[in-house]
């Protein structure tokens, strides 16, 4: 039940969603037991994102969050893998992307919880 949410301060056209939403689902496979088969994920391009109070460069603020414990050697592997993604679809710098983690206990889902 891994979603991954994206604040952008770029554009996303449709193409570009559809490769991040694609190699987001190849590389939530990193965290053990998630796959892209309950990956859910949200984009939300042209935000407002100001970063050593600057703005004139490509930033990405991503949450990740996954139903049950951390993993912080997995988390660290994704963290590089969302890295590159997001350099290489959007051309976002690696030293302008914040991303957060998140180990939820309590996920509902289909009118109930796990």
């Amino acid at each position: 039940m891994p979603f991954i949410d994206s604040k952008v301060s770029v554009t996303i056209n449709k193409e570009q969603e559809t490769e991040l939403k694609t190699r987001l689902g190849q590389a939530i496979s990193l965290i053990p037991g998630k796959s892209e088969s309950w990956l859910m994920t949200g984009f939300q391009d042209n935000y407002h994102l100001y970063f050593r109070g600057d703005n004139s460069k490509p930033a990405a603020f991503i949450e990740v969050k996954v139903y049950g414990s951390e993993n912080p050697k997995a988390f660290a592997s994704l963290t590089g893998e969302i890295c590159k993604i997001f350099g290489d679809v959007l051309n976002i710098s690696a030293d302008h992307i914040y991303i957060k983690y998140e180990a939820v206990s309590n996920w509902g889902w289909n009118g109930s919880n796990f």
